[in-house]
């Protein structure tokens, strides 16, 4: 977790078997990576791996799937039973690949803006954006990034955050 991946070269790839107990916190931080990374190919908690490749609406869409999705290309590629292992662990596993978008991601120009956007609309993911964002932005601004107020975070593509995040004032410096 504390590693720092620009220490491995200017351009890497990674694959293996990451903790499912750090996993999330753990592809967010090479998240950071993504303009370095070439692909990765990891193998996860089946669980996690439907959270990120997840689609707006569905159950498992959520703040990993905005956070990874508006940096990478994400195919799940198979799923690995229990049986695999020995001794078997007592979840699924899958495998999935990442391909960072490149000049195709979306330009975050508030990194802090759209974390707090994005953790503010998952955080209380049955309220609107309305009452869930509140605290950074009002009806004008929510609608000023094109974004419906009665949505809810569910309902909205990755980009819409990106959108969000742009009307959210930068702090001073």
């Amino acid at each position: 977790m504390a590693f720092d991946f620009a220490q491995v070269g200017a351009r890497f790839k990674v694959a293996g078997n990451l903790p499912y107990n750090i996993s999330t916190p753990l592809l967010f931080h090479l998240a950071a990576y993504a303009p370095r990374i070439e692909r990765m190919v990891l193998m996860l908690q089946k669980e996690v791996v439907d959270r990120m490749v997840a689609e707006p609406g569905s159950a498992a869409y959520g703040r990993l799937s905005v956070g990874l999705q508006v940096r990478f290309a994400l195919y799940s590629r198979m799923d690995v039973p229990p049986t695999a292992f020995k001794p078997p662990p007592k979840v699924d596993s899958a495998v999935v690949v990442m391909v960072p978008l490149g000049a195709a991601a979306p330009q975050i120009d508030n990194p802090a803006g759209f974390e707090a956007v994005v953790a503010a609309a998952f955080g209380q993911r049955r309220k609107t954006l309305r009452n869930a964002l509140s605290a950074l932005l009002d009806d004008s601004q929510i609608r000023a990034a094109g974004v419906d107020p009665g949505a809810r975070a569910e309902q909205l593509a990755p980009e819409a955050f990106v959108a969000l995040a742009e009307q959210v004032p930068n702090p001073a410096p």
